[in-house]
Parts: C-alpha cells; sequence; structure tokens
C-alpha cells in the first residue's frame, strides 16, 4: 500500500484574526495576522461613502478613501444580487485626490440598495456599507411635505433590465458638463474625459442642445448669461444665470453629484439661493474640498444649467501684504503659493482683475510667485484686493496717499514698488533658519514627475542644499532646484528606481542650521530591487 499524506499552508488561522475598531464610526477592520511588521497596517477608511438619495435617472457617486500599508484593493458590492458589468456600474481611482469612486449612471428603483466597500492588504480588511435610495418620479425641494417626502423615498423591488452604452457613447457626465460649456473649452473637457472624435461630437452636441431647448420649453421662458462656477474673495463659490419661468410656481432644484441638495434663502446657511429680478444665484459657503463636484439646476425634472467645481490642492505660503504707495506710483501684491499653479484670481473691491492697461498680473517660471501690479494708483484705487487660489484666498489693503508734489500735475512718476512680505518686513531681526512648513512623504509612479517643496525663513538669508542619500544635488542636472522668496522646490521630470531614497533640504546662515527631510517611493519598487 502507498500512503499519500498532503499538507496544506491554511494561512492564518482564526486564532491570529483581530477585530479593530476604526476612528471612523461605521467602519469595521478584521486584522488576519497576529503581529504586523513596523511600518505596515491593516487597511481603513480615512473618509467612508455616505447615504445617497438620488432622482431616477441621475448619477449616484458614492466616494471613499482609504489608507493601509501595503495600499490596500478596493472593491465594492452590493447585498441585492450581483454589480452588474455593463457601463452603468463604473469603479474608479482618482491618483492626485487618492479617491476611489463608484459610479452608477441613470439610476434606476431597481438600484436601490446597501452597496459595501471593501479595502484589503495582505494584514487585513476594512469594510463600510453605504445606501443608496432612489426618488421615483417627480423631484422635491426643500419645501416638500415632510410626510410626502417619504411617500416618494423608498427603496424599488422592481427589477429592471439594465441599460447599456451603445457604441461611441460617453460619459453622461461628459455630456452635462460640455452642455453648458464655452465653446473655447471643448477640447479641454474633450481630453479630460478621453474623447478623440471632436468633429463627431460636435454634431452631436448640436442635436443634445436641441433636444435640451425643447425640454426646457416645457417650463422656461428664457435663460441666458450663464455663468460657471468660480471662487469670490469672500471665501463662498457661486454660480448664476438669469432666467423667467413660464410658471412662477414651477419647482428649481439643486444637485450634487446626483445628490439633490437643500438650499434656502438665507445666505448664511451652507447652500442658498438667491434672486434679484430675473438673475438666480447659487452660493455655497464654508468652504472645503468636499465641496468639489458637478452641480445641476433642475426646473421639475427637467436641466436647465450644470458647472463643475474643481479645487486644486494649493495653499498660501506667504500672503499678501498691505501695500502703501502716493498717487501715481504703482503698487504690488505678491504672494507664494505652496504648489505650482499656472493661473490664481485676482480681486479688487469685489470685482476680478484683468491683466491689461490698469492691472499686470504676472508668474513666476515656476509657478510659484504670483504678482499684481496695480498702475498709476489713484484715491479711487484704495481698498480692499484679494487674490484666490482653489478654496484658499487672501486679503490685504491698498492705501493710496495724497501726493504732495504738485509741481508736475499728470505726469507719472517712476516706478517704485513697495512690497511688505513676512521674511522682508524684519529684516533688522537675525535669525537662525527655520523650516515653516516642512517636507511630504512622496510616492511617484514610474516615469511620472515628481514634485517636492518647503519654506525656510531666516536672517541673514540662509544657503540651501539639498541632498539624496547624504549626497549633493546642487549640481546635478537631473533635478531642477529652485528657491524664491524662502519657497525651496525640487523638480524631478521621470522618476525612476535611481531615485528612491531620502532626501534632505539644509539651510544655513551665520547664526544657525536647519535641517528636514522625507523620502522618496517609486511605485512598484522596491530598494532591495536597485542592488
Amino acid at each position: 500500500r502507498i500512503f499519500f499524506f498532503f499538507f496544506f499552508n491554511q494561512g492564518p488561522t482564526t486564532q491570529g484574526v483581530v477585530r479593530k475598531r476604526s476612528k471612523i464610526p461605521g467602519v469595521m477592520i478584521t486584522q488576519l495576522v497576529a503581529n504586523i511588521p513596523a511600518g505596515k497596517s491593516t487597511p481603513d477608511f480615512q473618509r467612508k461613502p455616505i447615504t445617497l438619495t438620488i432622482q431616477e435617472g441621475k448619477l449616484a457617486v458614492f466616494k471613499a478613501v482609504v489608507t493601509g500599508d501595503p495600499k490596500p484593493q478596493v472593491n465594492w458590492t452590493r447585498a441585492k444580487g450581483e454589480i452588474s458589468e455593463d457601463n452603468r456600474f463604473q469603479s474608479k481611482y482618482d491618483e492626485s485626490s487618492g479617491e476611489y469612486t463608484l459610479e452608477i449612471h441613470k439610476v434606476s428603483g431597481a438600484d436601490a440598495d446597501t452597496y459595501k466597500c471593501f479595502a484589503t492588504n495582505e494584514y487585513g480588511k476594512a469594510v463600510c456599507t453605504a445606501t443608496l435610495n432612489v426618488i421615483e418620479g417627480k423631484s422635491y425641494n426643500a419645501a416638500t411635505d415632510p410626510s410626502e417626502f417619504r411617500k416618494l423615498l423608498r427603496k424599488s423591488k422592481v427589477k429592471e433590465k439594465p441599460m447599456k452604452k451603445e457604441d461611441g457613447e460617453v460619459d453622461e457626465r461628459f455630456w452635462e458638463i460640455i452642455l453648458n460649456a464655452d465653446r473655447k473649452d471643448y477640447e479641454r473637457i474633450c481630453a479630460e474625459y478621453g474623447v478623440k472624435d471632436l468633429r463627431l461630437i460636435l454634431k452631436k452636441l448640436e442635436e443634445k442642445k436641441q433636444e435640451r431647448v425643447e425640454e426646457q420649453n416645457q417650463y422656461v421662458e428664457y435663460l441666458r448669461n450663464l455663468r460657471h462656477i468660480e471662487v469670490k474673495g469672500d471665501g463662498t463659490a457661486s454660480f448664476e444665470f438669469e432666467m423667467e419661468l413660464k410658471d412662477p410656481t414651477s419647482r428649481i432644484f439643486l444637485y450634487k453629484d446626483g445628490v439633490m441638495i437643500p438650499y434656502s434663502d438665507d445666505t448664511s446657511q451652507k447652500h442658498s439661493l438667491k434672486t434679484v429680478g430675473k438673475k438666480v444665484v447659487f452660493s455655497i459657503k464654508d468652504l472645503v474640498p468636499e465641496d468639489a463636484g458637478l452641480y445641476q439646476v433642475d426646473v421639475e425634472e427637467v436641466n436647465v444649467f450644470a458647472t463643475e467645481f474643481r479645487i486644486p490642492k494649493v495653499d498660501f505660503l506667504v500672503k499678501i501684504q498691505e501695500v502703501k504707495a502716493k498717487e501715481r506710483e504703482d503698487a504690488v501684491f505678491e504672494c507664494a503659493l505652496s504648489h505650482p499653479l499656472a493661473k490664481i484670481k485676482w480681486m479688487g473691491k469685489n470685482s476680478a482683475l484683468e491683466d491689461g492697461d490698469k492691472y499686470s498680473i504676472t508668474v513666476s517660471d515656476d509657478k510659484l510667485i504670483h504678482r499684481l501690479v496695480v498702475k498709476d494708483c489713484k484715491q479711487l484705487d484704495k481698498g480692499i484686493y484679494s487674490a484666490v487660489a482653489g478654496i484658499k484666498s487672501c486679503s490685504a489693503w491698498l492705501v493710496v496717499e495724497a501726493d504732495s508734489d504738485s509741481a508736475a500735475p499728470g505726469k507719472k512718476k517712476a516706478q517704485k514698488f513697495v512690497v511688505t512680505i513676512p521674511t522682508k518686513k524684519e529684516c533688522d531681526l537675525r535669525c537662525a533658519p527655520t523650516f515653516i512648513v516642512p517636507l511630504k512623504l512622496h510616492t511617484a509612479p514610474k516615469g511620472y514627475e515628481c514634485y517636492m517643496s518647503c519654506a525656510v525663513k531666516g536672517n541673514p538669508k540662509p544657503r540651501i542644499t539639498w541632498y539624496r542619500n547624504n549626497i549633493s544635488l546642487n549640481t546635478n542636472t537631473n533635478y531642477y532646484i529652485s528657491n524664491t522668496c524662502g519657497v525651496c522646490s525640487m523638480l524631478i521630470l521621470r522618476v525612476g528606481p535611481k531615485d528612491m531614497g531620502e532626501y534632505t533640504i539644509t539651510a544655513e546662515n551665520a547664526l544657525g542650521r536647519a535641517e528636514c527631510s522625507t523620502t522618496l517611493n517609486v511605485r512598484g519598487e522596491r530598494e532591495a530591487d536597485l542592488c
């Protein structure tokens, strides 16, 4: 007789399974191993998906941000059956924001369900749930009777045939954005959504515009002067248009990413609607990154306007300061950003400013230092000026002093810039170098660019040196290094395995020395592979 013995590697035993509590309520974490190596961790949710209430036919978007080392794998399931593989269900990952999303296009009653999001790595898994509620039929607004709303808000048990996209059809979010966009933005929008045949899109766009106009004619007398969402100097965001309704009692609804948002006419609330004559102005207060998304306005069940709100990850390292200038002199406002931005918005007394004869708006080559020059100052130019970058803003006064020299009326004096920046303001106070904004950890995909930046102060001006694994980089032409107004930056155009390691920046002057370090990891590469 021959005996065969089989040994099975069953992995972690149940004795190694540990239930852990997350900082986020509603998240369950299971640790699958008894001991986790130093520096590694089980998955967790930094931001979990929330319950959605969606009008039938709209777009539903669940969003989640996960943590864990190694980077967890994320997948979505639903309680009743499987998530169908047609194009209505799309799982996506945004590298810039770290968001995992599940998009459900043209939701129906059959999609109402409890959805689960799983984050898994070799040390454990985390799971949380979110509910999708579907409102069938017509919409409601904040004034709807609660009992009536409860009748509308129900989970449908009717199983409908999934809707499939025809060949050549693109994301409905693309159509919502381009239908309301300026013609000059068509190419940019097509590039963002991977649409290559612009001529075919333009032909179909005209057809969709005609369909939209016919739908709007049911309720709207006219619609014009559409202005997309933008951040104001007071820290609010708003979009507006002029509209006259055929029936003044028609209801107006506001959606964000397909989710109905209640609003009021009280501008102190988070979302508000203000009407001045025929002008309709929607405002969003107390802006946070979660306010980014696609905003849509419907009259009854017909869409009349859509605008996308994007928020770049940027902050002010050096804010604009009060500037004093005499009449007929030029005044300069200057600020420094934490991340490169090709353009920011300048406001003067709550009005947007444009580059031209009166104002000069420029940006440094590294896109970090932005400058506004108010030319030939007059008394009417004095007031508050603001710089707006994303949802961040800073403001300062322009003080215009009367010109005592009347010998040359009408003749402009030679330019004299009066700029007050914190590091220059106290130039008579000596101090050792200090990093006021340190370097951050970086993980970049192979072949992509990597940008590092920090901010340092010190008087006298510190001497800056960059190191990689204790080897100076200041003379290495593979690294683009700059130091502008204390904002120290380094750019690697194409990251490779050789760029992995510890990066250190030192700042030295006669009074002392400061040091700041970070680590650059290349996704998919290990330091052991470099040997």
